[in-house]
Order: C-alpha cells, then structure tokens, then sequence
C-alpha cells in the first residue's frame, strides 16, 4: 500500500503533535457516556432510562453549544475558549459525584453546552496545518484516532469502576477531561492556515457560506453516524437474542479494527470519494447485517464491509466541511459538524432500539440502513447539481482559497 499520503501528511511541522495529543485528549471524552451510566444506575439507584436521560441532556447541549463555541473561537482565539471550556468541565466533573438526580440532568445538560470543543478543533487546526490536496490522509489519521479513543476509553472506564466504584471514576474522568484542556492550551494548534489572515476577520454572512451543498455534507454526516448508533444497538440485541452477548465485545472489536483499516486505506489511495457516495455504500452494506446469522462470529463476518467505510466516510465528511467553509467561519462550521455527527448518534441508538423492541433486532440494521440510503437519494441532486456546475465553471477556486470578502 502507498504510504506516501501519510509520510507527506505527518512531515507537515505541528500535525504529529497534534494527532498524538488528540488520541490522548479523547480517552476520557469517550469514557463519560459509561461512567455516568454506571453512577446514575449504581449510586443513585435509578435505572438505565434515567441514565439514558443525562447522556441525552450532555448530547443536546453538545449539539446546541458546539457551533457556538466554534464562533467564539473563530473570533476570539482558542485558548480563551479552552480557558472558559477548562473551568466549566473541572466545576462540573467535582460536583456531579454529590449532587441528586434532578440537579445532575440540567447540569448534565449546561456541561454538555461547555464541554471542551476537541473534536470540531482537532478537525479546524487539521484544515489550518495542512493545504487542501493533502487533508484527505490527514483526515483519515484524525477518524482512525477516534476509533482508537472510542476502543480505549469506554473499556478503561469500566476496568475502573469494576476495580474502584462509580464515583471516584468520575473524578477520574473529570481530571482527565481537564489535563486534556490543559494540553491543547499549551499545544496552543493554529485555527488558521499559513497563508490566511491572522486575527478577526471581517464578519461572512451566514447565507454567504451556509449553503444547499454544505447543508448537504451537514445530513450526510448525521446520517452516517445515525446508521453507526443504530448498528451498535442492533449488534447487542442481536446476540443478546441469540444467547451469545458475552461475544459483544469481540463482534464490535471486529467492527473496529474494519474501520481502521478502511480509514488507513482511504488515506492511502489518491482517488476521492464523495462522502455521499461513501455514506451510501455504508448504509447499504448495513442493511442486510443481520441476515449473517445467528453465531457471533457469522455476525462479525457480515459487518465487515460496513465496518471498512465507517471512518472513511466521517473523515470525508470532515474534509468536504473544511473545503467548504471560509477561513473566518471555519470553526462554527466544523462545530456544526460536530453537531450533526453528535445528533446522529444521539438518535442512531434510540431509533433502533425502538425498531427493535417493536419487530426484531435484524430490523434494527435494516431501518437504520435504509435511513441512510434515504437520505442519499434526497441528497443526490444537490451532488449533482454541484458536478454540472463545477465542470461549466472549472476555474473557479475552492471556497478555502477564495478571499474573504
């Protein structure tokens, strides 16, 4: 396989630094979902819909502050959103252990609308480090460090509170998400590339940049991660259904380490795929999952094909934002994807869990996969609208090298 993409990528001056501290930031990220779960259930003595609760009020606020706290570093910087961003988490993560049920779930929800902004700000220093032709490998090294964080920190979150108990994990947590701010703080990433303005730039109307196409890129992503959440649910019920839930791990490990190497490949080769292409495929490939069978391993096998375009079609996703967005918006664009992605999940799992409880779980994959393909037929002519216009008119630059007007 070509390893050039890569080597040019990472011989870019900040790039390496950056990835290796975002892998690192997101562990305790990826750990509060199950660390809340187990305290809301465990300490508090509230069942699992309670906890669903709280992980519900932390996404809505996720989704409602990320494109906020991206203008905010658009206009003022990043360090002071880290700062403001620092200080919420730490007060949060050193009260939520002592507080009651009804004051932890609108906490939950203002700590979800501050939460630290790492992975719409991993994506915009990504657009800022490196030129346009080479983000794609870029992008690629940025969705397979997700799926490592999200492999590590939700299994270390259980290792501990088995070996200690709900309540100093999130302490844990906690600490953890606040040595995070506090890396990036003094890693300090550009928000801006090389060759564009430093400092405020002159204010780009919303209209101006909030266009069909990237509105477009915007339902692709939701989508994509709708048919993640969904298929996530389906794999446990499935074997939960089947007597083979203690293989859970092993089935989504497969699904994991699919996607790693779909996003390694993606980055590798010098072909460009649509994210609605990519998006497609990965709903289609979803839908006929559970007709694998009832063994785990069966079940592993036919996730395969789905599991080689998840990162690749998240990192697609990520660099068509970051092609689309002018400079001085850039990052309430990248946190409006965040968003999308958040509201997908957020969604993906509750969707396929109803489906599920209503029919079967291979109807989980089917529903869900079948959204995604949806979605791509609704998508397509705004596509293919872009394609005629951008073969009459080839001269015209990407909306990222354009000036600001």
């Amino acid at each position: 396989m070509n390893m050039k993409p890569y080597r040019e990528a990472l011989a870019l001056p900040g790039l390496r630094s950056l990835l290796l501290v975002s892998v690192l930031a997101r562990v305790p990220l990826t750990a509060t979902g199950v660390t809340l779960t187990f305290y809301v259930v465990q300490d508090l003595g509230r069942g699992y819909g309670a906890a669903g609760l709280i992980g519900g009020a932390i996404t809505v606020g996720a989704a409602i502050g990320g494109p906020l706290l991206g203008r905010m570093v658009d206009r003022h910087g990043l360090r002071p959103v880290l700062v403001l961003t620092g200080v919420a988490e730490a007060v949060f993560w050193s009260v939520a252990p002592g507080l009651s049920y009804p004051l932890l779930l609108p906490a939950a929800f203002l700590a979800g609308s501050l939460a630290l902004p790492i992975f719409s700000v991993v994506r915009q220093s990504i657009a800022a480090l490196v030129p346009a032709e080479r983000r794609r490998p870029a992008y690629a090294l940025d969705s397979m460090s997700v799926e490592l964080s999200f492999m590590l920190g939700p299994a270390l979150a259980v290792a501990a509170v088995t070996a200690l108990s709900a309540r100093t994990t999130l302490y844990l947590v906690g600490a953890g998400i606040v040595a995070s701010g506090v890396a990036f703080w003094l890693l300090n990433p550009p928000t801006r590339g090389g060759g564009e303005p430093a400092g405020p730039l002159p204010k780009v109307p919303r209209r101006a940049w909030l266009t069909p196409r990237l509105l477009a890129v915007l339902a692709v992503s939701t989508s994509a991660t709708l048919v993640l959440g969904g298929t996530d649910v389906a794999v446990v019920a499935v074997l939960r259904d089947s007597g083979e839930a203690g293989w859970t791990g092993a089935v989504l490990s497969i699904w994991a380490v699919a996607s790693l190497v779909g996003g390694f490949a993606y980055g590798a080769i010098h072909r460009a795929f649509s994210p609605l292409a990519l998006m497609a495929a990965l709903s289609v490939c979803t839908i006929p999952v559970g007709l694998g069978g009832t063994h785990w391993w069966l079940l592993g096998l036919a996730l395969i094909p789905a599991g080689l375009l998840c990162a690749p079609t998240i990192a697609a996703t990520s660099d068509a934002v970051s092609r689309l967005a002018p400079a001085a918006v850039r990052g309430e664009a990248m946190g409006l994807h965040g968003s999308a992605v958040t509201v997908g999940i957020a969604v993906g799992a509750p969707l396929a869990g109803a489906v599920i409880d209503a029919s079967a779980p291979l109807w989980g994959f089917v529903v869900t996969g079948a959204i995604g393909a949806a979605v791509a037929l609704v998508v397509l002519p705004i596509e293919l609208r872009h394609r005629r216009a951008a073969a009459a008119a080839p001269a015209i630059p990407e909306p990222e090298l354009a000036p600001v007007a």
